[in-house]
């Protein structure tokens, strides 16, 4: 890997490449440090204080890259982007008229960016006003009570969520590559100095010295055994063995070669997570935004609902909450993979090809046979997710081991760390073939 990046250091137009992004994500860190106008920081950052990592707006700052904690311009960061990129995921499969366009190559693809964007700014200019509605209700958010403040807000927060996706953009055509991802990349790596050594200075720090050692040894093994659990689980895959017929045109044979199928074990990537924590964390900021502090029926569920509370020996009931999360990791996990992986097509596309599968006949037999892999892999895949997924929650509940990056923040920079690698190499490669080429 390091050999990899090295070599291409040595390349002009990558090392250019190399440079463009991380001066775009230097451009990202200096706007996260700029303040909202209007806001009153200092009574916001005693606000935040008093929340977990664990709650609705610790599971957003640690996206942010803590911006949502300073309210600066960038506050929402890509949080829009990605929601409007699932969305478009999903109606592709409802409206015929964006699937059409996903099979349209670039043109249709073009399409479909377009839209993304146009409801990247609409969901920045919900949540924009929506924030800045919750914090003029509340004493003390804004330098004055003032409404054209709102409009300010609303303004700024919404520019700096159409800047990152302009930037992340940028990475894509100028850069490297993942744009998006490697925006939402840098925001978690750059919580997590301050994440491990809050945990050292809270487990370590101060004790004896034998517990503060067996502390650290743990905290160590703890996060390389989910580091490398990430590394495995990204890059298993089972792969299907594909055998094509030989056609014989004239004096030529075509076909009779091998090839495979990969089917990744975690087929749906980090979203089943992302699906189950947005379900979770919705209600409790919509609650925390109206300012509801009622201890009814609603302030139990939002409690039943919030991380914090799972694992907590003082509230064992709440644990339930966690129960149902793991029932939703599992069914999204299917869910995504169907929406994203057609059995039917695909077979349908190797009987055209003259392909099969040995020992499975072409047509409804091959689709069968790919859907029963297929559900096989997605538990084995839903199983890690849960356990990136749940450990950081359990070492919280028990110890209070307060951390941003948890599964979810793992899986997204390992992923997006051996995808931009993979990237840059096929770069190198691309441009080898074209040296080649040239003499």
């Amino acid at each position: 890997m390091f050999k990899s990046l090295m070599n291409a250091l040595k390349v002009k137009e990558i090392r250019m490449k190399i440079l463009f992004t991380l001066a775009m994500l230097a451009l990202i860190r200096l706007g996260s440090a700029i303040p909202v106008p209007g806001m009153n920081t200092a009574v916001f950052k005693n606000w935040f204080q008093g929340l977990t990592e664990s709650d609705a707006f610790g599971f957003m700052n640690r996206f942010t890259g803590g911006s949502f904690e300073n309210m600066s311009i960038l506050a929402l960061n890509i949080t829009p982007y990605i929601t409007s990129s699932i969305i478009i995921q999903l109606l592709t499969i409802a409206i015929p008229k964006f699937e059409e366009w996903q099979k349209d190559g670039e043109d249709g693809r073009k399409k479909l960016t377009k839209l993304t964007r146009y409801i990247t700014v609409a969901l920045a200019l919900i949540e924009s006003i929506a924030m800045a509605v919750g914090f003029y209700r509340n004493t003390g958010f804004l330098t004055s009570q003032n409404p054209f403040l709102v409009v300010q807000i609303v303004a700024a927060l919404t520019a700096g969520s159409a800047f990152l996706m302009w930037i992340g953009e940028r990475i894509t055509e100028n850069g490297v590559g993942n744009g998006i991802s490697i925006v939402l990349t840098i925001n978690i790596l750059s919580r997590m100095p301050s994440d491990i050594s809050s945990l050292f200075g809270q487990f370590v720090s101060g004790k004896p010295i034998a517990r503060g050692v067996v502390s650290a040894i743990v905290i160590i093994a703890v996060i390389i055994f989910m580091v490398l659990l990430v590394v495995l689980l990204n890059g298993a895959e089972r792969r299907i063995p594909v055998q094509y017929a030989k056609k014989i045109q004239g004096r030529k044979t075509y076909g009779g070669n091998r090839s495979e199928i990969p089917l990744k074990v975690n087929t749906a990537g980090v979203m089943p997570i992302i699906f189950a924590m947005s379900l979770f964390q919705f209600p409790i900021i919509i609650t925390q935004l109206v300012g509801y502090n009622g201890s009814g029926f609603w302030g139990k569920a939002v409690a039943f609902l919030n991380q914090s509370n799972w694992c907590n020996p003082n509230h064992p009931v709440y644990t339930l909450g966690l129960v149902v999360y793991i029932l939703l990791l599992i069914f999204f996990a299917y869910f995504y993979t169907s929406i994203t992986f057609n059995p039917i097509e695909i077979a349908d596309n190797m009987k055209k090809q003259g392909g099969f599968i040995p020992g499975i006949r072409p047509g409804k037999p091959t689709s069968d046979y790919l859907t029963s892999i297929l559900n096989y892999i997605i538990f084995i895949g839903a199983c890690g997710l849960i356990i990136i997924g749940v450990l950081p929650i359990v070492f919280n509940g028990l110890f209070g081991a307060k951390v941003s990056f948890g599964g979810t923040s793992l899986i997204i920079v390992v992923s997006v760390i051996l995808e931009t690698i993979k990237q840059i190499e096929s770069q190198m490669l691309v441009r080898n073939y074209k040296g080649f080429l040239e003499d």
